[in-house]
């Protein structure tokens, strides 16, 4: 019985997973066809992905990802390649390390209060929260 209980999941995540990317297609404005080409993966294969009937490798779910402009953390996730909290504490971080407009310290301060406030480590995110206020004072000047 427990085994029906873990294909049932399985066959769920898959079924999230091909609605997720029909949606995400579909947002794109794109043909599982024109999706194919720009993945290069096949179009049969993209059509069973997307019905929940076949399981994509991570290096699949990479190409569908970058022909859809979308991150491929949030498809491993909803293939349970990723677990939720790994991928979005790392994108967090990523945004944060790959944003333009932030200077470096101010990059560091933010991931110091997003990092305590994950750790919900209550002291440390009080005093990172008074220096992130010094930085944003300090934009603010030179703004």
């Amino acid at each position: 019985m427990a085994k029906l209980d873990v294909q049932k999941t399985v066959g769920e995540s898959l079924g999230n997973l091909g609605e997720y990317l029909r949606d995400q297609r579909r947002q794109a404005q794109l043909s599982l066809r024109q999706l194919a080409e720009k993945s290069d993966v096949s179009n049969p294969y993209l059509s069973q992905i997307e019905r929940g009937v076949r399981r994509p490798s991570a290096e699949v779910l990479q190409q569908i990802a970058k022909a859809l402009r979308i991150s491929a953390e949030s498809l491993y996730v909803r293939a349970g390649i990723l677990d939720v909290d790994e991928s979005g504490a790392r994108m967090v971080e990523d945004a944060i390390a790959l944003d333009p407009r932030l200077t470096e310290r101010q990059r560091s301060v933010l991931l110091d209060v997003y990092r305590s406030f994950v750790g919900e480590d209550e002291a440390a995110a009080a005093a990172i929260g008074e220096e992130l206020a010094e930085v944003i004072t300090e934009a603010q000047e030179d703004a």
